[in-house]
């Protein structure tokens, strides 16, 4: 009871009540439990990483899946870029991913800034347009019709052109934007600039955190679309790595030896491969985030507590 009313004293009078520091069975505890989390969550990219460089043997002794190859080998990779139909899909996402970026980076950018300028033209019913957008989707058919009214089908703008702009990363440029010091771009008029030359002088060289979030969004939503490709895309020398990746791995086709360029007497396991396709998919994801991780928490976060 002293205790508990001590601590009461010190909050009523201002004063931060002290913590004591956990215990080291509990600091120990805790250590363990994020030990396992972390073991959880990379255990399953480790067993693909090894069963795409394992042989037949060891993977049909595992039951499918490798936790530690015994003799490491390279033989799926180098079959699935030798055979061109990885390699392809490969370029193919790398400039669809890319391409749709920069152009919805863009786009986005600009309605955001109109958007955060309460005087610009039709700003309202834009504002609740794109707010529109994030309570309903458009549905699969009435998508399909558009697409196939515009000559897209079977072309690689059907896979940009549809989701060009996201509503939810309008709305976070456009917070962003409207927490930027607004005497910069004041001083910037009374030096003669327009809006345009505020916006790509001013505006832009200090929303890098910003843009590169949102960029990272929309990299890995048009890298790891498949499903817009499977509607529009019926050549299948014009499919990107993920539906190639479907193919074989969730719709479990094999692969042949005329898609791999090896002998068809010993071609890697078709495991093997497979996991290979899928690490080949995982890899640029990977290598990007943590360049951008730093600038991640402060362009989602900037502008939403106000204090």
């Amino acid at each position: 009871m002293s205790i508990a009313f001590a601590a009461g004293r010190r909050l009523r009078q201002g004063t931060p009540a002290r913590v004591a520091p956990p215990s080291a069975p509990m600091r120990a505890l805790k250590g363990l439990v994020l030990l396992v989390c972390c073991a959880v969550v990379l255990m399953p990219f480790v067993a693909v990483v090894s069963t795409s460089l394992a042989g037949q043997k060891q993977i049909s002794e595992a039951g499918g899946l490798v936790l530690w190859p015994d003799h490491p080998t390279f033989d799926a990779y180098r079959a699935i870029f030798a055979g061109g139909v990885v390699t392809r899909a490969l370029v193919v996402s790398l400039g669809i991913t890319v391409v749709g970026s920069l152009l919805s980076l863009a786009a986005t950018a600009c309605l955001a800034y109109a958007l955060s300028r309460p005087g610009s033209f039709a700003h309202r019913p834009l504002l609740m347009t794109v707010l529109f957008t994030l309570l309903f989707s458009p549905g699969m058919i009435p998508s399909y019709l558009i697409v196939r009214q515009l000559g897209l089908l079977d072309s690689y703008w059907s896979l940009i052109l549809p989701v060009l702009v996201n509503g939810f990363n309008v709305i976070v440029m456009r917070a962003f934007f409207m927490d930027l010091p607004r005497e910069l771009q004041d001083s910037a008029r009374i030096d003669g600039a327009g809006e345009l030359q505020t916006f790509t002088r001013i505006v832009l060289p200090l929303s890098k955190a910003v843009l590169a979030v949102v960029g990272l969004f929309y990299a890995v939503s048009y890298w790891n679309s498949f499903f817009s490709a499977m509607l529009y895309i019926n050549d299948t020398a014009k499919w990107p790595l993920q539906l190639v990746l479907r193919t074989y791995v969730v719709d479990n086709a094999a692969l042949g030896a005329d898609q791999l360029n090896v002998s068809a007497e010993l071609p890697p396991p078709q495991q093997a491969l497979q996991m290979a396709i899928l690490v080949v998919s995982i890899v640029p994801i990977l290598l990007v985030y943590p360049l951008l991780q730093r600038h991640f928490a402060k362009g989602v976060l900037f502008g939403a507590v106000k204090g």
